[in-house]
């Protein structure tokens, strides 16, 4: 079944991949997502397919699959959004964000509106902290960032994607496709040029260094030698 759904292309990227790491079971992790860029999901033929190319066992590679939330055991939309519901962006309309676009799409955690990987199709789920907190509310299209977010804007975003629109994050690359982001996460970037445009801070993050830069601070200069450790107490 594999040979059906991994083409000539996907063997090829595959070497390449493998070929960047002395041992070859260390490509594991940007191989699922080789798969994923293919299927818009792990399935067990991508397990086998990972675990032939590697020469390890399914029950191994199952194991990393099913740990890391990134790799996902069912087909995904065409975006997948990421709504940041830990404490921060909770507190701050995170957690009503989620509730809105969960009613609005009509599907829970992990689940999709509309038919799997076709135009305008969405995969919703909740996260953990998308280390964002000074830009909070957050949540990610695709893993690419939309900061400051309402209830409204995020409805509002949400309903551009389904328009097929492709609204510009707030930092980052130009907004794709889970497949294509999936395939550049592999290590592939068929499209290097165009995947760094777009700028990649914020204002609330750099104010602290524009503060130090202005104001002269500097941090303590490093001694010359490091300090020495005090003397342990022996044991009795």
């Amino acid at each position: 079944m594999s040979d059906e759904i991994f083409d000539e292309v996907t063997r090829q990227r595959t070497k390449e991949i493998i070929s960047r790491y002395p041992q070859s079971r260390s490509a594991l992790l940007p191989l699922l997502h080789l798969v994923q860029s293919v299927e818009g999901h792990v399935s067990q033929d991508g397990i086998r397919y990972c675990a032939e190319a590697l020469e390890l066992s399914t029950a191994e590679v199952s194991a990393v699959a099913t740990f890391y939330t990134m790799y996902k055991r069912r087909p995904c939309g065409e975006h997948l959004v990421s709504v940041c519901t830990n404490t921060l962006c909770a507190v701050l309309g995170g957690d009503d964000i989620y509730a809105r676009l969960k009613e609005k799409l009509g599907v829970g955690h992990e689940e999709t509106a509309g038919e799997p990987g076709s135009p305008g199709s969405i995969t919703l789920e909740h996260a953990e902290c998308l280390a964002a907190c000074d830009l909070g509310p957050v949540l990610q299209v695709n893993y690419e960032y939309y900061d400051n977010q309402t209830v409204e804007s995020a409805e509002q975003l949400v309903e551009a994607l389904q328009r097929g629109e492709k609204p510009a994050p707030t930092r980052g690359a130009p907004l794709t496709d889970f497949k294509t982001v999936e395939l550049e996460l592999s290590g592939i970037f068929p499209d290097l040029e165009r995947s760094v445009e777009g700028p990649s801070t914020a204002v609330e993050t750099m104010r602290g260094a524009q503060l130090a830069s202005e104001r002269g601070w500097l941090a303590p200069a490093m001694p010359d030698s490091p300090p020495a450790f005090p003397d342990l107490p022996e044991k009795s």
